[in-house]
């Protein structure tokens, strides 16, 4: 005689307890894990094109070479979506959305330097990672209202 089985719900279907029943919630979750990586990622971009680039320069380089990844990773882990369908309008979208964040910490990079010509990488790494949180509040919401309001309830 075989086991009794039990009617499994698929994940998709899956039903969250606590917080966790609210899409925004889990998304956020996600999001910030995405935006960790992409931030050390931009970070470490960052540092690396300074010493030849400049800042501003290095600050545009690390954040269009990271756009493409985080995109990429917040439209299949945060949002979801796993067809191809629509990939690279949502790409190209996404750099409208990167550009808004470079004149956010490209802009911060600017006051720094007027502020204090003498700025070290410290101090830009620092201005650029707290004005990045801004553009980061900025980028999820024109994600998930914007590029990917087609799968805001995943």
């Amino acid at each position: 005689m075989s086991p009794p089985t039990t009617a499994r719900r698929p994940l998709a279907h899956r039903r969250h307890r606590g917080l966790l029943r609210y899409p925004l919630v889990r998304q956020l979750i996600r999001f910030t894990g995405v935006g960790i990586v992409c931030t050390v990622t931009s970070l470490a971009l960052y540092a690396f094109f300074r010493p030849w680039l400049g800042p501003q320069p290095a600050n545009a380089a690390a954040l269009i070479l990271t756009s493409l990844m985080n995109t990429a990773l917040n439209r299949r882990l945060t949002f979801k979506i796993t067809e191809r369908r629509r990939m690279k309008r949502d790409h190209l979208s996404g750099l409208v959305v990167i550009l808004i964040a470079l004149l956010l910490t490209g802009g911060s990079l600017g006051v720094l330097h007027w502020i204090n010509p003498d700025a070290t990488v410290a101090d830009e790494l620092w201005t650029t990672t707290l004005s990045g949180f801004v553009a980061t509040a900025v980028r999820f919401s024109l994600l998930r209202h914007w590029i990917f309001r087609r799968a805001r309830h995943r």
